[in-house]
């Protein structure tokens, strides 16, 4: 008698789980017929092909107040980055700061003669002006190159950078206080 008990429990849980699964089955389609399913979320604002196209740089410049290295986020239009990034930043930098609490190390009439990436050392040609105008004196000088070394090191290719002065190397600033024989990296610093 208990089994067949047993096999009247089972078959009437059996038949619970069909009239609840075609209870829910039921239901749904109603809801797909009376177009109550739930759209998917649309954002109020999409994102714009501009917006895409921008992103956000670092560049390395001096602080008027502290005279420590600060970073100044730039948002640029990644267009800009694509054929030449080492040279688009260089010239930011030598360009100088949009923020007014911040000033420029690299020296005045400077320009960036070439600029090249060999390995993960990039080599930076700069004119004579940049030995000639630079402030005197080793924490000076040693200012200039961070905000160089920082800026361009910000790209994950490059580790160290290597200054050359109207293409020849070894020069050093005119105190020969920092010689520019050895790669500058972000660890100097």
């Amino acid at each position: 008698m208990k089994k067949k008990e047993g096999i009247f429990i089972v078959l009437f849980l059996i038949l619970i789980v069909v009239i609840l699964g075609l209870v829910i089955y039921i239901s749904n389609k109603n809801k797909v017929e009376n177009n109550e399913i739930i759209e998917e979320y649309t954002p109020e604002e999409e994102i714009s092909d501009e917006q895409l196209r921008n992103t956000i740089i670092s560049l390395y410049f001096i602080n008027k107040e502290s005279g420590e290295i600060n970073p100044e986020a730039r948002t640029i239009n990644i267009n800009d980055l694509i054929d030449n990034p080492y040279k688009y930043l260089l010239e930011q930098l030598i360009e100088g700061p949009k923020n007014e609490k911040l000033e420029k190390a690299i020296p005045e009439n400077t320009v960036l003669n070439n600029v090249e990436l060999k390995g993960d050392i990039l080599y930076i040609d700069l004119s004579h002006d940049f030995i000639d105008n630079a402030k005197e004196g080793k924490e000076n000088e040693n200012k200039i190159l961070e905000t160089i070394v920082k800026t361009v090191t910000e790209l994950n290719e490059v580790n160290s950078v290597k200054i050359l002065i109207d293409g020849e190397e070894n020069k050093c600033f005119k105190d020969e206080q920092i010689n520019f024989e050895k790669a500058f990296s972000r660890s100097d610093y």
